[in-house]
């Protein structure tokens, strides 16, 4: 799960796929402009940014959306920045409509990622996320026609996750999140879950730091559902100014294709939100906290369809029923009852073809 992009920002002009080479903004069109993968600022994605930006439908209101209204919303990021996404979408299966599963910024989009909801939870906690939280921190919910109700709840819940399933049918997994003392320990979607954050799960299954993965692949200790989370300058979300996250991302499938892994193993690669960046798309509503905006999607597997190009709908619950369906673990009955599993992107009757390591070194966004 990297971070903050929408389709048209991370895979502007890619052949086949929908994108545009401009936008609108209350009534005016509006180029969009290159923008460095390591630059420095960070747009406003909020839930109600996201109300405006959509602007009952115009989607032309990505500039008044921000905090400081600026027209940065509608930028992308040249290909030669993002190379090793490029490569592997040319390789394997690229997802046009992959839309973030909740209308707001990361706290409830990791949810999805375990769970297929966020507890109706609509922003970012008020102080710190998860149970770890002060008591002072609130989670807003979402209200009536897209409005928030506020203060909210702490930001721990119980409800049920994938990992509860898994665990029930005896199947290992991990959750590979940032090291506590990263910003980005926050990110651990399972530090939200009071069961799991407060049991031996919490001490066994959720790694830190991220880069343990890569160890553990090495060493054939790999569970049979992995997670992975990276810390903040892998991650791809503005501000961090670093542009090494589509290294990060390539490093991992390199290690993985190279494995004794790489026959059985498939691998999603998706962003969590949108980050304030501008997308064309409309997203269809299933519910009162989503869809969100697009972003991108990667299905990366000996299995996955070659040069494919999804225009299938699909959101990160997606992920529980792929897995659900996989291990046969039933259902948590969330959104992932609909969700599609992503079976448009797989071709279980070809042939593996030999893996092709993904070039590595434009960590500087040059």
């Amino acid at each position: 799960m990297q971070e903050n992009r929408t389709f048209d920002n991370l895979f502007n002009g890619y052949p086949g796929a929908d994108t545009v080479q401009s936008g609108v903004s209350n009534g005016t069109v509006i180029p969009l402009q290159p923008v460095s993968l390591s630059d420095s600022r960070d747009l406003d994605h909020s839930h109600l940014s996201w109300v405006h930006a959509v602007h009952n439908g115009a989607m032309d209101g990505f500039a008044q959306s921000q905090v400081s209204p600026s027209t940065l919303a509608y930028s992308y990021v040249p290909e030669s920045q993002v190379e090793p996404y490029w490569t592997l979408a040319r390789e394997y299966a690229l997802g046009d409509r992959m839309f973030e599963s909740s209308s707001g910024p990361s706290y409830p989009s990791h949810q999805y990622l375990i769970a297929g909801q966020s507890g109706l939870v609509a922003e970012n906690p008020s102080g710190g996320w998860g149970c770890d939280a002060g008591s002072n921190s609130l989670a807003p919910l979402i209200g009536p026609n897209g409005t928030e109700v506020a203060p909210g709840l702490p930001p721990c819940f119980d409800y049920r996750t994938i990992a509860d399933l898994l665990d029930q049918a005896g199947v290992s997994w991990r959750y590979y999140a940032p090291d506590p003392d990263d910003g980005f320990y926050e990110l651990a979607a399972f530090q939200a879950i009071r069961h799991i954050r407060y049991s031996s799960d919490w001490q066994t299954k959720v790694i830190f730091p991220a880069t343990q993965v890569l160890t553990d692949i090495t060493n054939n200790e790999l569970a049979q559902v992995t997670w992975i989370v990276p810390d903040l300058d892998n991650s791809d979300h503005p501000g961090s100014g670093t542009a090494s996250g589509p290294d990060w991302v390539a490093s991992i499938v390199n290690a993985i294709g190279q494995s004794k892994y790489w026959s059985s193993t498939a691998i999603f690669v998706t962003w969590d939100d949108w980050g304030g960046w501008y997308d064309h798309v409309l997203p269809p509503k299933v519910d009162e906290m989503g869809l969100g905006f697009r972003v991108p999607l990667l299905v990366i597997s000996p299995w996955a369809k070659h040069g494919y190009i999804s225009h299938t709908v699909h959101e990160a619950s997606g992920f529980i029923t792929f897995t659900e369906r996989n291990f046969g673990l039933g259902s948590l009955g969330q959104r992932d009852v609909n969700a599609d599993g992503f079976a448009d992107c797989f071709d279980y009757t070809q042939p593996i073809r030999p893996f092709i390591p993904v070039a590595t070194g434009n960590a500087n966004g040059d």
